[in-house]
C-alpha cells in the first residue's frame, strides 16, 4: 500500500461527542465514522483491524471443527414465536413488516434461525454433534447507544452453535470452545480473564464470560492469582455481602474492571424443546437435542484493545491486530529521486518478505506523518531521508519509544523477523 493512494482520514482535533478514549481515538485515527445513532462505517484502517480479528477467530473455530455458515439477518417472527421470545425479548428487538404485512425482526442473536436450520436436515443421531458458526452484523435497538462501537446498535459478532445427543457430549464440546476462546484472546495479545457469568435472556444453565481488562470497563470482576474469577454481579446473587468479603480474603481475590468481549452458554434443551428439535438415539429413545451457544463481540474487541493499549499520542496496537506492521516514512521524496527510489526498493523488499507495510509517500511534513502513524498505532516507523538514502541505512522508531535508532537494511529485517 502507498499512502498517496490509500484513504487516510485522521483528524487533528478531539471529537466533541466521544465519551471514552477508544471512541475518541477510533474517530481521530480514522478507523470509523458514525452513520447514524449507534451505527458506524469502518474505514480502511479500521477494517484491516477488524479482518485480522476475524481471521484469528476463524482459524481457532476451524481448528476445533466448527464449520462457517452465514444466516439471514432479517428473521421471520414465526420462529421467535415458537421459542417464546417474540413477546419476552423486549424493545431491543427491532420489528418490521414487509409489503405483505408479514412480521420480521432484525436479528440480535440467532438461536431460532440455527435451530430451524438444523431441524430441517437432521435425520439421524449419527450426524451429531454439529458445530457451526458465523461472523456477521447483528442489531439491537439499544435505548441509549454510547461509547462508539462499544455499545452500538449495529455490531459485528461471531456466534457459534453446537448440537448434541446428550449433556455429556455438550459438556465435552463446551470445554473445546472454552479452549478455543482462550487461544483466541492469547493470540489477540490482550490481557483478559474468564469468569463465571449469568446467562441473561439467552437462557441456559451454565455460562462463562471473557473480559478484556481495562480501567474503563463497565463490569466489576473478582480475579484470583491465576486470572480466573467471577463477575461481581453474579457473586451478589449467590452470596451475602459478608460472605463475598470472606471469599475475597480467603482466595486472595483482586477487584478489576473488565470489558465483556465473549460469552459462552450451555443452552441445554431451551430451544430444541420449544422448537421441537429431537432425534432418536442409538437405543431408539427420543431426545431433545442439547445445545451450546458461543459468542464473541468482534467489533467490540477493537474498542477494548484500544482501552487497554494507548498513550497520549494515540493507539498502541498489539502486533497481531495492527493494521500494518511498518510504515515507511519518506522525507521529501517528491523533491529527491534517490530518496524515492530507496524507499520504493525497501518497500518492495518488505512486500516480498510478506511484511505488512505501507509507504507514506505523501507530500507532507515529517512531523505530520509521524503524528498520523503514531495516532494510528503502527508498531514500527521507518524514516528515510537524504542521509539514509546516501548511507543505505534507515532510522527506526518503535511505537511508544522516544528514541530513534539507525540501522542497516539487514539489521532492520532481522529485528522485524525477531518481533
Amino acid at each position: 500500500m502507498k499512502a498517496s493512494s490509500y484513504p487516510l482520514f485522521t483528524q487533528k482535533n478531539d471529537p466533541s461527542d466521544a465519551e471514552i478514549i477508544s471512541h475518541k481515538l477510533m474517530l481521530k485515527a480514522g478507523l470509523v465514522r458514525q452513520q447514524s445513532t449507534g451505527q458506524y462505517s469502518f474505514l480502511p484502517i479500521g477494517y484491516r483491524v477488524l479482518r485480522k480479528i476475524e481471521n484469528i477467530i476463524r482459524e481457532e473455530m476451524n481448528a476445533i471443527g466448527s464449520a462457517e455458515i452465514l444466516m439471514p439477518s432479517v428473521q421471520p417472527s414465526e420462529l421467535w414465536q415458537e421459542s417464546g421470545r417474540w413477546e419476552t425479548y423486549g424493545l431491543e428487538l427491532l420489528r418490521l413488516n414487509d409489503r405483505h404485512d408479514r412480521e420480521y425482526c432484525v436479528g440480535p442473536t440467532f438461536e431460532e434461525i440455527i435451530t430451524d436450520l438444523v431441524r430441517r436436515d437432521l435425520n439421524s443421531y449419527k450426524q451429531l454433534p454439529l458445530n457451526m458458526y458465523q461472523i456477521s452484523s447483528k442489531f439491537r435497538d439499544e435505548i441509549r447507544p454510547r461509547f462508539g462501537i462499544m455499545r452500538a446498535r449495529e455490531f459485528i459478532m461471531k456466534d457459534a452453535y453446537s448440537f448434541h445427543i446428550d449433556e455429556k457430549c455438550l459438556d465435552n464440546w463446551y470445554q473445546n470452545y472454552k479452549h478455543a476462546y482462550n487461544n483466541i484472546f492469547k493470540r489477540l495479545q490482550l490481557e483478559y480473564t474468564m469468569v463465571d457469568a449469568d446467562s441473561g435472556n439467552i437462557g441456559g444453565n451454565k455460562s462463562n464470560e471473557f473480559h478484556v481488562l481495562a480501567e474503563t470497563g463497565e463490569d466489576d470482576l473478582l480475579i484470583d492469582e491465576k486470572g480466573i474469577g467471577i463477575n461481581l454481579e453474579i457473586a451478589k446473587t449467590k452470596y451475602h455481602s459478608d460472605d463475598i468479603k470472606k471469599i475475597v480474603k480467603e482466595n486472595n481475590l483482586t477487584h478489576k474492571k473488565g470489558i465483556e468481549v465473549g460469552h459462552i452458554f450451555k443452552l441445554g434443551d431451551k430451544y430444541s424443546k420449544s422448537m421441537k428439535l429431537s432425534i432418536a438415539d442409538a437405543n431408539s429413545k427420543i431426545n431433545h437435542l442439547q445445545m451450546g451457544c458461543y459468542g464473541i463481540g468482534v467489533s467490540r474487541i477493537i474498542a477494548a484493545a484500544i482501552e487497554q493499549n494507548y498513550d497520549e499520542s494515540g493507539i498502541i496496537w498489539p502486533k497481531s491486530i495492527s493494521p500494518f506492521e511498518i510504515a515507511i516514512i519518506e522525507i521529501d521524496g517528491h523533491k529527491n529521486e534517490s530518496v524515492k527510489s530507496y524507499c520504493n526498493q525497501l518497500y518492495q523488499t518488505m512486500n516480498k518478505n510478506n511484511v505488512e507495510v505501507i509507504l507514506d509517500d505523501r507530500e507532507s511534513k515529517l512531523g505530520n506523518k509521524l503524528h498520523d502513524w503514531e495516532l494510528m498505532g503502527i508498531p514500527n516507523m521507518i524514516i528515510i531521508g537524504k542521509k539514509e538514502a546516501e548511507n543505505n541505512t534507515v532510522t527506526h522508531k518503535k511505537r511508544g519509544d522516544t528514541e530513534k535508532v539507525s540501522l542497516s537494511i539487514d539489521q532492520l529485517m532481522s529485528k522485524i523477523n525477531k518481533n
